[in-house]
């Protein structure tokens, strides 16, 4: 069961998936779309998983703050008997490339935290589980706020945000960094607790190289393009899946 909970607590969390990453002279792409911030809002998932065989359920919540040129998102995932079992969290400010990350903090179940900072004074990219660095160009974000930067995207430009549009953003993790490509795949209707939902499913793949996790994302453009559900899935087919639940201190159009 620990074992199992470790593979989960190493796949689950809202954009704190473990992508393998580039050396750390990997191409840096520097992207400034026009953005749109969505409104502060609580929101929180119910979780299904399949992992080494077995079945796990639980549950996980979001805060996204934003306000004053500044922003910070807090995640926090709960198993069933063991609880909390991975919390992540991301703050910074709003530039013109959108967010800003000055701090990226995760911590696992039963491992220390690391933090990922983007010094802003010295221009670089910095971790506390490795000697690696990288430049500050613009527009780089964490694995946590990596999702709000796609949603503000998507919130500013609905239009080009269409079947067969692709997305590039240089994407911090926990030890290093490499660039992210979406991949708007299409328009469709979705089954969560909150009912039935008309989503955009965005997809990112793992490097082509590498074997390992591929993400999906629904986002809902009637709930302010708030992620409705997220899916990581591992090559050998175990997975993580989130839907949402509930959504609170929102403002729907």
């Amino acid at each position: 069961m620990k074992s199992t909970l470790l593979r989960l607590s190493l796949a689950t969390a809202l954009c704190a998936s473990t992508l393998t990453a580039f050396a750390a002279d990997a191409d840096h792409p520097t992207h400034k779309y026009k953005i749109d911030l969505p409104p502060s809002a609580d929101l929180s998932y119910t979780i299904q998983a399949k992992q080494g065989g077995m079945t796990i359920s639980g549950e996980g919540s979001l805060k996204w703050q934003v306000g004053d040129k500044h922003f910070s998102v807090n995640s926090e995932t709960r198993a069933m008997i063991v609880g909390k079992i991975l919390e992540a969290s991301s703050e910074g400010a709003i530039d013109d490339y959108g967010l800003a990350p000055t701090q990226f903090v995760n911590k696992r179940f039963r491992k220390e935290a690391t933090t990922t900072t983007f010094h802003r004074d010295s221009g670089t990219i910095g971790f506390s589980e490795s000697a690696d660095s990288y430049p500050l160009k613009g527009g780089e974000q964490d694995r946590t706020s990596i999702i709000w930067q796609l949603i503000s995207v998507a919130r500013a430009a609905p239009k080009q945000f269409k079947p067969g549009s692709d997305w590039t953003f240089f994407v911090a993790g926990m030890h290093d960094a490499e660039p992210w490509t979406f991949k708007v795949i299409k328009n469709e209707k979705i089954s969560t607790p909150m009912g039935e939902l008309e989503a955009v499913h965005i997809f990112k793949a793992p490097p082509p190289d590498a074997k390992d996790q591929q993400v999906d994302i629904w986002l809902a453009p009637s709930l302010e393009w708030y992620p409705v559900r997220l899916r990581f899935t591992e090559p050998n087919n175990d997975y993580v899946e989130q839907n949402l639940r509930q959504v609170s201190n929102k403002a729907v159009k």
